[in-house]
């Protein structure tokens, strides 16, 4: 087991009870509870049945605190709903690019796994396979805006980055984290910093 994993349960844990922590978009629907977690045959049965392979820290994540709940935006999607994605070709330059379903001709392309629920047309997914694999992205379906990478080096220390962040109170508009402050501020749409 990955020696992050008993850290981050503690501190999700805790993060309900801290009363200047930040507040997370979508909270109530996961309320910082997680569902069971996830055995090693379910998950190399889904890893079988998508011919792909989890990344670690995301496995470490399934199998040891659990598969669905408490996670930025609106949170995890159960693994069994989870959707393989490949981003869009490159359009015009500057363009964004946004995800779509796997398709004919996808096993040629890089494969993201869609894992947290956004809302609407965006997504959160960790890159399974390709130069980013293991990262965790967020974009556009659609792509209205571009896909973002975060610069956390797995799926653990991403995870972690959103525990720490909103633990300490701090605007973080990637993650979708808003301060107690600013959320007392009547005009806080216009003053959160852009990340």
């Amino acid at each position: 087991m990955d020696p992050r994993i008993p850290r981050l349960r503690r501190k999700l844990a805790a993060i309900p009870f801290q009363p200047l922590r930040s507040h997370s978009f979508g909270e109530e629907k996961h309320r910082f509870t997680v569902g069971p977690k996830l055995t090693e045959a379910h998950v190399a049965a889904f890893e079988a049945e998508h011919d792909i392979v989890l990344p670690d820290a995301y496995r470490q994540f399934l199998t040891h605190i659990g598969g669905s709940g408490a996670a930025p935006f609106y949170g995890f999607v159960p693994l069994e709903r989870c959707s393989l994605l490949v981003m869009n070709p490159r359009g015009e330059p500057g363009t964004p690019r946004g995800f779509e379903d796997t398709g004919p001709g996808a096993d040629k392309r890089d494969l993201f796994l869609h894992i947290i629920e956004m809302g609407c047309a965006d997504v959160c997914v960790i890159a399974v396979t390709g130069p980013l694999t293991g990262r965790v992205l967020t974009g556009n379906s659609d792509g209205f805006w571009g896909p973002n990478v975060s610069s956390a080096t797995d799926f653990l220390d991403w995870y972690e980055r959103w525990l720490d962040h909103m633990s300490a109170g701090r605007d973080n508009r990637a993650l979708e984290l808003t301060s107690p402050q600013l959320r007392a501020h009547p005009n806080r749409h216009r003053m959160a910093a852009k990340i």
